[in-house]
């Protein structure tokens, strides 16, 4: 299987290259392109992959641009950080995606289903026209954080976040990949600059993302106890005030 990435975050593109290699041992990549115009002169000038993995937002812009100028005759599989809403979208248009952080079970399901179909024009019967406003409406929100320690600065992506969390009065960021970072911003800023659908602040002390929720029980007075992935040794219970408000967020109500 020859595969090209489109994906402008050196980091999400080693991940992605791992994970599929370990899916697909023979398979080979081709090309690692950042930008919708590296994409379209790329494609434009040699022959295409067997499959095409394109994150949405690019260097230069949204990557549904690059069907403006070429259509691919292989499947493509996007990989998007976007909340449940764009998610939806998706569906309807019939378009496979993976959400970040990917998971290797996810991308092996999402092969396994192209290998079940014929390739097609990743355009058929897609409005990319709604995507790009869903994507778009969305787009306010921050996207990654500058860390600082020492003399070093390390640009951490907010959806690689599992929580931000407080402790003996310093804030943390905690990543699905089991890294702590000391951050500048309290928990009332970061509040406010990222996804309410996909962060929820549990207390005073704890903002957790949905996907880091392993296991959920109830606890007294009304609240909720939460197991997170990766674990923590602090206790993560919903407080009574925000329980209501925690339930609905689950549902995205």
């Amino acid at each position: 299987m020859d595969y090209i990435i489109i994906e402008d975050e050196d980091p999400a593109a080693l991940r992605l290259e791992k994970l599929i290699q370990e899916v697909v041992p023979e398979a080979h990549k081709t090309e690692h392109l950042v930008s919708v115009h590296s994409a379209v002169k790329f494609l434009k000038n040699n022959p295409h992959p067997d499959i095409i993995f394109m994150d949405i937002q690019l260097a230069d812009g949204i990557s549904f641009e690059i069907f403006k100028s070429v259509t691919p005759d292989c499947p493509v599989i996007f990989t998007t950080a976007y909340d449940q809403y764009a998610v939806q979208a998706f569906k309807v248009n019939s378009i496979d995606y993976l959400l970040k952080p990917i998971k290797k079970e996810e991308l092996k399901e999402a092969i396994a289903r192209f290998n079940l179909r014929e390739s097609r024009p990743v355009t058929e019967s897609v409005d990319f026209g709604k995507l790009v406003a869903l994507i778009k409406g969305k787009s306010d929100f921050q996207k990654r954080l500058l860390i600082r320690f020492g003399d070093t600065i390390k640009a951490i992506e907010i959806s690689e976040v599992a929580y931000f969390y407080t402790e003996n009065k310093i804030n943390y960021l905690y990543t699905f990949d089991k890294k702590s970072y000391p951050i500048d911003q309290n928990l009332d800023q970061i509040e406010s600059i990222v996804d309410p659908l996909v962060f929820f602040r549990i207390n005073r002390q704890f903002i957790v993302n949905i996907k880091a929720i392993r296991k959920m029980v109830s606890y007294s007075k009304s609240r909720v106890k939460l197991e997170l992935e990766p674990p923590t040794s602090i206790e993560t219970i919903v407080s009574t005030e925000r329980s209501p408000n925690f339930k609905n967020w689950l549902t995205g109500s």
